[in-house]
C-alpha cells in the first residue's frame, strides 16, 4: 500500500490511465469523502478565507487536477505544487513528463528518496516513457576505495545515452547533482562499435581496451573484464547486462554471441556491439602521464612515496582515483550539461537544504584530509558544484518545486518581483502554478 494509504488497487492488468484515474479518486475517498470545493480540483481544500488581490498583480493559482499539472510556462520560469501525498507525488510527475516535450530531472533530497520515487513511477509512467537512472558512487568524498564496477556501468551508461534522449524521467538525488563528471566529448569519443565482418586486430584492440580502462582477465565475470583466448574475445563492456564473445577468422570479426558469465556457454548471435570506456577517465599512456605532471605540479609530493603516482605510473587505477578526476581533463561537466537546455527541473522539498548540509560534509572531510602529504586531496570545489552554483544551474532552466502548506514565494525564492503572493497555507491547493490576474483567475482561486 503506498505511503499515504490510498487504496489504488495497482495490478499489472489495469491500464495506466485507470491507475492514475484511481489514485486521483482515492486520495478524495482517503480524506473522508469531504465534497470538493471547486470541480476542477483534485483534492479538497480548507474553508477559504478572502484576501484582496490587486489587478496589477500575479497569483499562483490552482491547478485543475493531479492529472493536468501546470508547468512552467512563457516568462514564468517557476511552477509551485503543494507536496502530493504518498505515490500521488509520482503520478503528478509521470503527467508532467507526458505533458513536457523534454526530459524531466526529479531532483531527489538523497538516494532512499530517489530509489523510492523510481519504483512508484514505474507504476504510472507509459511503456515509451523512458525511467533513467544515474546511480550515486556510494562512497563518501576522498574515500580511499572506488565504486563497485557495477556502479560505473550504469553511471556511463547513462552518460552516453543522456545527451540523446529528448523524452523521459532522470531521477537523481541532490549530492549526485553537484558532482562534476567526465565531459561530454569524452564519453561520446570513447565508445567504439564492433560489428560482424569488421577488420580487428586482436593486439590493437587490447591496447585499446587497456587505455578505456578495462581489465585482462583470465575469465570474464563483471563489467569491465575482458579476456582473449587464441581467436576468441570474450568482453564485458560497460552499459551490458551481458558479456560478449567474439570470434575471429583471421583479422575480422567472424561472430559475436552473448554468453553466459556462469557456464560460459554461448547464447544469442548479434550483429554488433558498442564498447562503451570501462572508466570516466581515460588510462591510456598519454594520459596518465599528463595526470602524473599535474600532480606533481599541483602538491609538494615525492613520486616514489606517492601510491597513486606509483600505480599509474605502472598503468594501474589506483583505489580512490575517482576523486582526482580534474587532474585528467582540462575541463569536468555536470549533468546539466549531459540533459540539455529543453530539461524541466522537478526540486523536491528539502533538496536544496540537503545540498547544503552534503556541501558541508564534503568540506568537513577535505579538511580532515587536507595535510596527507602521500594521498593529498583536491579542493571540494573542483569535485562538486557549491549550492550556490547548483542553484545557478538550477535557475537556467524551468523547474517546478514542491512545497510544503506553509509556504509563501518571495522575490528571494520565486525569481519573479516581490509584489508576487501566494494563497496563504489554508487555502493553498495541491499543484501550484503561475498565471496572470485576472477576475475569473481570482474567483477559480477562492
Amino acid at each position: 500500500m503506498p505511503a499515504c494509504g490510498l487504496r489504488t488497487n495497482l495490478n499489472t492488468s489495469v491500464g495506466t490511465a485507470s491507475r492514475r484515474e484511481a489514485v486521483a479518486l482515492n486520495i478524495k475517498e482517503h480524506r473522508g469523502g469531504t465534497p470538493l470545493p471547486h470541480p476542477q480540483c483534485a483534492l479538497p481544500l480548507r474553508p477559504a478565507e478572502r484576501y484582496p488581490v490587486r489587478p496589477a498583480q500575479s497569483i499562483i493559482c490552482m491547478t485543475r487536477s493531479l492529472l493536468t499539472p501546470v508547468l512552467p510556462h512563457g516568462m514564468h520560469k517557476r511552477s509551485y505544487w503543494r507536496t502530493p501525498p504518498g505515490s500521488a507525488k509520482a503520478l503528478a510527475f509521470a503527467e508532467a513528463a507526458r505533458a513536457h516535450a523534454g526530459l524531466l530531472v526529479v531532483v531527489a533530497k538523497d538516494t532512499h528518496a530517489a530509489h523510492q520515487l523510481e519504483s512508484e513511477l514505474r507504476v504510472f509512467l507509459d511503456a515509451d516513457q523512458q525511467l533513467v537512472h544515474f546511480a550515486d558512487w556510494e562512497t563518501l568524498p576522498y574515500d580511499v576505495f572506488s565504486p563497485h564496477p557495477d556502479i560505473i556501468s550504469q553511471r556511463i551508461s547513462t552518460l552516453y545515452r543522456l545527451p540523446g534522449l529528448r523524452r523521459g524521467v532522470l531521477v537523481v538525488p541532490v549530492a549526485t547533482l553537484m558532482q562534476r563528471v567526465a565531459p561530454r566529448r569524452f564519453v561520446s569519443g570513447s565508445s567504439l562499435q564492433l560489428k560482424v565482418g569488421q577488420t580487428l586486430s586482436l593486439e590493437s584492440e587490447r591496447r585499446r581496451l587497456d587505455g578505456a580502462g578495462y581489465r585482462n582477465v583470465p575469465q570474464v565475470h563483471e563489467p569491465g573484464d575482458y579476456a582473449t583466448r587464441g581467436a576468441l574475445l570474450d568482453i564485458f563492456p560497460m552499459g551490458s547486462d551481458t558479456p560478449f564473445r567474439i570470434e575471429l577468422l583471421d583479422e575480422e570479426i567472424d561472430s559475436i554471441r552473448a554468453f553466459d558469465p556462469e557456464t560460459q556457454r554461448s547464447l544469442d548471435r548479434l550483429p554488433s556491439i558498442n564498447l562503451l570506456p570501462a572508466r570516466e577517465f581515460p588510462l591510456t599512456e598519454v594520459a596518465t602521464k599528463e595526470f602524473r605532471s599535474k600532480l606533481r605540479e599541483r602538491f609538494d609530493i615525492d613520486p616514489r612515496r606517492s601510491p597513486i603516482y606509483q600505480d599509474l605510473r605502472e598503468g594501474v587505477a589506483p583505489a580512490g582515483i575517482e576523486y582526482y578526476l580534474p587532474l585528467f581533463f582540462e575541463q569536468l561537466d555536470t549533468l546539466f550539461d549531459y540533459v540539455g537546455d529543453d530539461a524541466l527541473i522537478a526540486l523536491e522539498e528539502g533538496a536544496l537544504d540537503a545540498a547544503e548540509v552534503f556541501w558541508k560534509q564534503v568540506r568537513e572531510r577535505h579538511d580532515s584530509r587536507a595535510h596527507d602529504i602521500e594521498r593529498p586531496v583536491l579542493e571540494p570545489a573542483e569535485l562538486y558544484l557549491a549550492p550556490e552554483q547548483l542553484r545557478t544551474a538550477l535557475n537556467l532552466l524551468p523547474r517546478i518545486e514542491l512545497v510544503d502548506a506553509a509556504f509563501r514565494p518571495t522575490s528571494a525564492n520565486s525569481g519573479h518581483s516581490p509584489r508576487r503572493r501566494c494563497l496563504s497555507s489554508a487555502r493553498m491547493p495541491i499543484r501550484l502554478g503561475n498565471c496572470a490576474s485576472s477576475s475569473r483567475t481570482t474567483r477559480d482561486a477562492y
